[in-house]
């Protein structure tokens, strides 16, 4: 190298460690943030799972009028009657395969009328399945409405489609009358194995990736501090040679 040039590269060296700061600086601190953010999802999270978990195993309470988010898989007791006229049918994929919700209003003693997932029916058994009459005393999960459809797929009333448990949409379009709950309920499973149909399906699974996602944001801040470092002394060194 000649003298020109290593006095240009000297001359150029502060303009390069103040940039190179700069933006090690940037990175190194926005990883930091993305990993104690994810800490503090991970906290919530585990809060949401120890919170539901509590709901789930406590003794039923009597179904509300209405609920909140708060109120998600909370365990409720209702009793009333069925309008299974009224029961619609709501596309499904569960562990025992692809088929429907039984979804049948029931009109309970409180005096308003709540949607029920009577639960799972396979395609040959759309028609052929159990319509208990009379007063009816079930328990089950209280799950918040689906409005809207599935995944790329809009509910379509006019043809009797559906693909999410929509109780609002559902209950106009039966031409339901009276108050009816803003939520549905999972119906608890039959104690008949064979009785269709078959309730007690809820899967409640949250993912929880949170931690990995934290040491991975950690893990990368670390990398550029010691990338910055080893750079770093390179250029020390260089001036200095």
């Amino acid at each position: 190298m000649t003298t020109a040039e290593t006095g240009e590269r000297r001359r150029r060296s502060p303009v390069f460690a103040i940039g190179l700061t700069l933006i090690a600086l940037f990175f190194f601190a926005g990883f930091c943030a993305l990993g104690v953010w994810q800490v503090q999802r991970l906290s919530w999270k585990r809060d949401l799972i120890a919170r539901v978990d509590a709901r789930i195993h406590a003794l039923p309470i009597p179904a509300p009028r209405a609920a909140g988010q708060a109120d998600e898989y909370r365990r409720v007791r209702i009793s009333g009657h069925f309008l299974h006229d009224k029961a619609v049918l709501v596309q499904a994929v569960t562990v025992r395969g692809a088929g429907f919700w039984v979804l049948t209003p029931l009109v309970t003693d409180q005096g308003f009328t709540l949607i029920v997932n009577r639960g799972f029916v396979p395609p040959g058994n759309r028609k052929d399945h159990a319509r208990p009459q009379g007063e009816m005393l079930l328990t089950g999960l209280l799950r918040r409405s689906e409005p809207g459809g599935g995944f790329l797929r809009s509910n379509d009333p006019a043809a009797d489609r559906w693909y999410s448990r929509d109780v609002t949409a559902i209950a106009a379009a039966r031409g339901i009358k009276g108050p009816v709950a803003n939520y549905f309920v999972d119906a608890a499973a039959s104690p008949s194995a064979d009785a269709l149909p078959v309730g007690g399906l809820t899967v409640i699974q949250f993912p929880n990736n949170h931690l990995q996602y934290a040491i991975t944001w950690f893990v990368l801040a670390a990398m550029v501090a010691g990338a910055y470092s080893f750079v770093m002394r390179q250029e020390w060194k260089n001036r200095r040679g």
